[in-house]
């Protein structure tokens, strides 16, 4: 059984919140579309219909290109970003805090 975020539990499981929640999740490496559908568990033509969105507000970039594929990390510099990032940490503390509530 698939462990969801702390992130997709609170903003859903729309296509557009798991590719974001993947790559908050790894944000060290960047990956190819065919890796980011399959990590995020959507299919590849579901990608599609956002991706543009993504790269236009610079919430991913491009870092190169293997063979035909292209590569994309998230773009930890975009000021977006940077508050999704937060967003995560403050969501993520959140929910750990009620989760040790309810233990204790």
């Amino acid at each position: 059984m698939e462990e969801i975020s702390s992130f997709r539990i609170v903003f859903g499981n729309a296509p557009i919140v798991k590719v974001i929640d993947f790559f908050l999740d790894n944000q060290e490496f960047d990956y190819s579309l065919t890796d980011i559908a399959k990590n995020s568990d959507i299919g590849w033509s579901t990608l599609h219909l956002f991706w543009d969105k993504l790269t236009s507000l610079g919430i991913v970039k491009k870092t190169r290109r293997i063979g035909r594929a292209e590569l994309y990390i998230l773009n930890t510099t975009n000021p977006i970003v940077k508050q999704l990032i937060e967003l995560d940490k403050i969501v993520s503390l959140k929910l750990m805090r009620k989760k040790q509530r309810v233990i204790a």
